[in-house]
């Protein structure tokens, strides 16, 4: 069995890494996963988080907003939603996130049943949670 991977993370607005990886750590809708070379094929949904590529040149995360990741025993292909590494999540960046994801629970609350609004809560609790993660003022955002 190889010890690498092929990873590949791209969002609608670009191709953000392609690298032999030794593990990549997912935050999956239904709980966070670590995927590694050999690991049984599936495909899962992202919520949002950091998700964590460990290669030869070392550690890097990306912020990610939700997606889908692939996973095979020999590659990882992720096609998130909005993502991007975390050296460039800057306040401004993160606040936007932020603003959207409650307008979304807002408008949730005010037309969708009670499944749709703890979903959109979720989300915005995942969204914040992120932003902590990585050093950033979720009250920034008017929560």
């Amino acid at each position: 069995m190889a010890d690498t991977m092929q990873f590949d993370l791209v969002s609608p607005e670009r191709k953000l890494t392609s690298v032999q990886a030794r593990e990549v750590r997912i935050p999956g809708a239904d709980g966070d996963l670590t995927a590694m070379p050999g690991h049984a094929p599936m495909i899962t949904t992202l919520r949002p988080g950091i998700l964590t590529v460990i290669s030869a040149e070392g550690s890097t995360e990306y912020a990610v907003t939700g997606g889908f990741a692939e996973i095979t025993g020999d590659s990882v292909s992720v096609l998130a939603e909005r993502g991007l590494p975390t050296t460039e999540m800057t306040q401004e960046v993160y606040t936007s996130m932020v603003v959207e994801a409650k307008r979304h629970h807002e408008s949730a609350r005010e037309e969708a049943g009670e499944e749709a609004v703890e979903a959109a809560a979720k989300l915005l609790a995942d969204m914040v949670a992120m932003g902590t993660h990585i050093g950033l003022d979720p009250h920034q955002a008017s929560l």
